[in-house]
């Protein structure tokens, strides 16, 4: 039996049209201290509803959700994604090898409904793919062969394969193997990475990750970003990858990102000064103190 969590962060613009896609399956929603109606949504639908009442972050309410649940395998859902076709299949993916662990579907644009290569399935970062990110090359020259490979553009998403990291969007997991895991790291907080260290942390364990694509989603993102600050965002996202980069790589390597990490906050800052976006300068400085300091927790 699949089970499915999902947590919501004042996701009541997204959600009834999520459980509104999904059949047959036990859900729980876990609601980290919504200000709009998210938990009274989920309630109205007839699922389970945990409703906490602090914002946990994420791999915490994930952890929590799934204590919550009863099948052999769960899945963690976003709640501005969409079941288009093919649960079952990512379900006989599962099935059909021993040695996976997870498995997840195609993620579609809702707008467009084209297939969100780049973010759909990505490779594990590397010390150069994350230095890359914070130096700002990719966003100068997104095409450079490093961040092709990291964002997997050179693969097929219509065909079956096993991979590295697919986005947390829509990720389908034996219990056993979460359990084994002890699910998501709660000190990636409160949004960012935790899925990718899962990821790697599975496939240390010996176990296999699989793309299906006749499982697909309809997928939003970005709609608890809305309602978080500039700054906040930077400080959670270069503050969870410090931390990635120091668990997974090491703490020399973790020195290293974090001067990366200074020099293109020092470039930002100067882009926005000159480009007339003051506004975003502070939470550039933001950023340099916290490179400077490690991680902003």
């Amino acid at each position: 039996m699949i089970s499915i969590v999902i947590v919501t962060y004042n996701s009541a613009g997204v959600l009834a049209d999520c459980l509104r896609s999904l059949d047959n399956a036990e859900i729980v929603v876990v609601d980290n201290a919504s200000s709009d109606d998210s938990a009274g949504i989920a309630k109205n639908a007839g699922v389970r509803v945990i409703a906490n009442r602090e914002n946990r972050g994420f791999a915490a309410a994930c952890n929590q959700g799934v204590a919550a649940t009863s099948g052999d395998l769960v899945l963690i859902l976003n709640p501005d994604t969409v079941l288009l076709e093919g649960l079952d299949a990512l379900a006989e993916t599962l099935a059909q090898d021993p040695q996976a662990g997870a498995a997840a579907g195609v993620l579609v644009d809702a707008s467009t409904s084209r297939t969100q290569a780049g973010f759909s399935v990505r490779r594990l970062p590397t010390f150069a793919s994350l230095a890359c990110e914070v130096l700002g090359v990719n966003r100068l020259w997104p095409g450079n062969p490093v961040n092709r490979r990291y964002r997997a553009l050179d693969i097929d998403l219509r065909q079956r394969q096993k991979v590295e990291q697919p986005a947390g969007a829509c990720l389908l997991v034996k219990r056993r193997v979460w359990d084994q895991l002890h699910g998501f790291d709660e000190r990636f907080t409160p949004l960012w990475f935790e899925d990718v260290d899962f990821c790697l942390r599975l496939q240390q364990a010996g176990f296999a990750i699989w793309l299906e694509p006749r499982c697909r989603w309809r997928h939003c993102g970005g709609h608890s970003l809305e309602k978080m600050g500039l700054k906040e965002r930077q400080l959670y996202w270069y503050g969870n990858l410090v931390y990635y980069v120091e668990k997974n790589i090491g703490s020399a390597a973790a020195l290293g990102m974090r001067v990366f990490i200074g020099i293109g906050a020092c470039a930002r800052i100067a882009g926005a000064l000159t480009s007339g976006r003051k506004g975003q300068t502070g939470a550039f400085r933001a950023v340099l103190k916290l490179a400077w300091k490690g991680q902003a927790s």
